[in-house]
């Protein structure tokens, strides 16, 4: 199955999402320009006087000392106090566009289609929602207000040499060729290089999630030496990324650097020599090799946050290429008639030619109780996942009413149909919060009762602060018992008319899971339930049983028919509860 799903936005959409992000804040913007702007033109003032300094002492006029002391400290008062007014509005202009790129973000991967999260290799969404946020949020932060007050900076600065003097500016930007052409060449690059990190790390941390996660699966078959092939090949690949633009900054930052000397040397050694010609005075050569060597410090700063700009670019082009994700349905006008849900024909791949479903007919009539069973990789939770929408058939028909799933709303397919596995998610903040995610205006009285019908209030009282306790991430810590219970309580709480159940009480003592299952059904009469089953008590107690072997529904009726039809199911009851087939099922609890 591939793992490239999630694509990656070109440059014009990268360009066009940035500036019309910043434009969106014109009067942040404008203060932000303005404050540094007036901060460069205090900070000008400075060469601008020690060159008339100069100027007086070639001439042998009268110097006042002090009060050219006392002005260079004032416009060098007046430039500290006005960037500490520019970085500060700078600084609260990136933390708004931060803040909005952030939630734009998190509502592209909510947006994502449940199919394509289901495909998605972990290590792309885990990098982009980690290390491509932070790398983003680093780049707002400081290397776009730096590269601002740099440029105007800049700007000023140049504006001063000509004033300061038009032969001598030329002298000033003799390093601009070397500049242009080393800085070209490293952008022509760097993009696709960065780019190419990104991915080298997503794969690589890919490899290390599964590893990790499948940690027992590995030892038990052996699989040790060929998932340490895997992780040195993804460490090797990420090495060479690395490396690749590491090499770019090794050529380009020593090309900067040297930029800075040129226009000094030139500039004293051409300069004085215009002097003794007689066609610039000395004031003009001191004030200009002042601004080339204050000059130095803007153009490194903006050459330096460049590089931090590639690596943001590519970061948000990672971002970005989320909202190009194609959507996997797109909603119809139909309008279920009635409850009842039809599998017509159905087959499913999740890679082309390799089908896993062979042509399923299920019907489940409102209010019924079905399990399914069979063997791990018959297809139950893939089944369960196209009985609850989650992926549509390559081949036939799954409906609701008569209305394709895959064609309703997602608000409307999930209050009819809902499905909660063994995989769940205990969110940071409080324990009352975490089961009011289904329906946010219920009351404390309907969430006690939900909590109470999957037998978690007696543990919840005992919490430090009871429904206020706070949970998940660095709050109070829950078992994998109690986090599947809280799962259920969102689902008691989200009251679907259908709900699926793909083996979700596996992480709970398999004694307590059957007192759950009691209660459960008890809150859930009337309500349909397809419980992919693991455990054959849920079998027993369902009102019919769908036996899946090999992508196909083998055997399908009620325990007692099918314990009584000697086939697959019999001998599968007979083998887990230790009884001959068709044995009374009064002995059977």
């Amino acid at each position: 199955m591939s793992r490239e799903i999630l694509p990656v936005a070109d440059q014009a959409q990268v360009r066009a999402y940035a500036r019309r992000l910043t434009l969106k804040y014109p009067r942040e913007l404008t203060a932000t320009l303005t404050l540094h702007g007036l901060a460069a033109v205090a900070g000008l003032a400075v060469p601008w006087l020690l060159g008339g300094l100069v100027g007086d002492i070639e001439k042998g006029a009268e110097v006042d000392v002090t009060a050219i002391a006392l002005a260079v400290a004032g416009f060098l008062t007046v430039q500290a106090l006005l960037v500490r007014f520019a970085v500060l509005t700078s600084s609260r202009l990136g933390e708004k566009v931060l803040a909005e790129l952030r939630e734009e973000f998190v509502g592209r991967v909510l947006g994502l289609p449940l199919s394509t999260v289901e495909r998605a290799g972990s290590g792309d969404l885990i990098s982009r929602t980690s290390r491509d946020v932070d790398a983003l949020s680093r780049t707002v932060r400081y290397a776009v207000p730096e590269t601002l007050i740099a440029l105007v900076t800049i700007t000023i600065s140049v504006g001063a040499l000509l004033l300061a003097g038009p032969l001598l500016t030329l002298l000033a930007l003799s390093s601009v060729p070397l500049l242009w052409f080393t800085t070209r060449w490293y952008l022509k690059r760097a993009r696709d290089g960065y780019l190419r990190e990104s991915a080298a790390y997503a794969d690589m941390t890919d490899g290390l999630a599964e590893t990790v996660n499948g940690a027992r699966t590995v030892e038990a078959l052996g699989l040790q030496e060929r998932r340490h092939r895997r992780t040195d090949t993804d460490i090797a690949r990420s090495w060479a990324a690395e490396r690749y633009t590491l090499g770019l900054r090794t050529v380009w930052f020593p090309a900067v650097d040297f930029s800075y000397v040129i226009p000094i040397a030139v500039t004293l050694v051409v300069g004085g020599t215009l002097y003794i010609e007689g066609w610039v005075s000395l004031a003009q050569v001191t004030m200009v090799v002042l601004y080339v060597q204050q000059l130095a410090d803007p153009i490194d700063r903006l050459l330096m946050w460049i590089d931090e700009l590639q690596v943001g670019g590519a970061s948000m082009a990672r971002l970005l290429g989320v909202a190009e994700v194609p959507d996997d349905r797109e909603a119809g006008s139909g309008v279920p008639d009635g409850e009842e849900l039809r599998a017509d024909g159905v087959r499913y791949a999740y890679r082309r030619g390799h089908d896993v479903l062979h042509g399923i007919d299920l019907t489940v009539r409102p209010g019924e109780r079905l399990a399914m069973v069979g063997p791990s990789g018959a297809g139950k939770s893939t089944l369960g996942r196209l009985l609850a929408g989650i992926h549509g058939p390559r081949e036939g028909a799954v409906t609701v009413g008569g209305t394709p799933l895959v064609g309703l709303p997602l608000d409307d397919l999930r209050g009819h149909v809902a499905l909660v596995t063994q995989e769940h998610h205990v969110f940071r903040g409080t324990l009352r919060d975490n089961v009011l995610i289904a329906r946010p205006d219920a009351g404390d009285g309907r969430v006690r009762a939900c909590l109470e019908a999957v037998d978690a209030w007696e543990w919840v009282q005992a919490l430090p602060a009871g429904l206020d306790t706070v949970v998940g991430s660095g709050g109070e810590r829950l078992s994998p018992a109690q986090a599947q219970q809280l799962a259920l309580a969102r689902l008691v709480l989200a009251d679907p008319h259908t709900l699926v159940l793909d083996e979700a009480t596996s992480l709970i003592d398999p004694r307590a899971a059957r007192d759950l299952e009691r209660s459960l059904a008890a809150v859930l009469d009337g309500r349909t339930v397809i419980a992919i089953a693991h455990r054959l008590y849920t079998a027993h107690d369902a009102d019919r049983v769908a036996v899946i072997e090999d992508g196909r529904i083998s055997e399908l009726g009620s325990h007692e028919e099918l314990v009584a039809a000697g086939g697959s199911y019999a001998a599968l009851w007979s083998s887990w509860h230790g009884a001959p087939e068709g044995a009374s099922s009064g002995a059977r609890r």
